[in-house]
């Protein structure tokens, strides 16, 4: 089966909804011909559940989890602006907020106005902290050098190549722009 855009349907729609019609068309014809595990983002999301799960394991051990590892691994040793915090590990503010407060909960971090400016608060590591996030680093290297000592590096430089050009390419927004016009593309050449 064959989706057409109808320009009677998609006339009246905002940006938005015609965003959604030409992805739903695009899916449509995209899925009858593809698996999903012939589509990039299916294994990126596999690899990543395999790898979260992972690391979600070794934290419970010592009663955490990935995402306060991961916190704790990017604060500063000077401190860290919380509103830089998400941005940086590309975490949404709302989780951000609720493992912030588990981790001060936890004496783990502590929050302090900046000297210079008041309106900034900055998240440090206590010493008890510092210990936890010591525990993540190690987790962390001990799993990228279990990867380097089981991949070839040409593999590894191909594949950082390659996530690096896939980051390029979503972060310049612009996917999704020319399917609006055309979202029936073909994906094998």
């Amino acid at each position: 089966m064959n989706y057409k855009i109808d320009d009677a349907i998609v006339e009246p729609l905002t940006e938005f909804q015609r965003i959604c019609y030409a992805c739903i068309l695009f899916l449509s014809n995209f899925m009858e011909s593809m698996k999903p595990e012939e589509t990039i983002d299916f294994h990126i999301r596999w690899a990543w559940s395999k790898i979260s799960r992972m690391y979600n394991v070794e934290a419970a051990k010592y009663g955490g989890t990935m995402s306060i590892g991961y916190v704790l691994l990017n604060i500063e040793k000077d401190g860290t602006p919380s509103t830089k915090l998400g941005p940086k590990m590309g975490m949404e503010s709302r989780s951000l907020t609720r493992t912030l407060k588990t981790l001060e909960e936890e004496g783990l971090i502590s929050r302090k106005s900046d000297p210079e400016d008041k309106r900034m608060v900055r998240v440090f590591l206590t010493t008890e902290g510092k210990k936890e996030r010591e525990r993540a680093r190690e987790v962390v290297l001990r799993f990228n050098q279990f990867i380097r000592d089981h991949v070839e590096s040409e593999k590894l430089d191909a594949f950082f190549e390659t996530m690096n050009e896939i980051n390029r390419l979503i972060e310049n927004k612009n996917i999704f722009k020319e399917s609006i016009k055309n979202p029936i593309s073909q994906h094998k050449k």
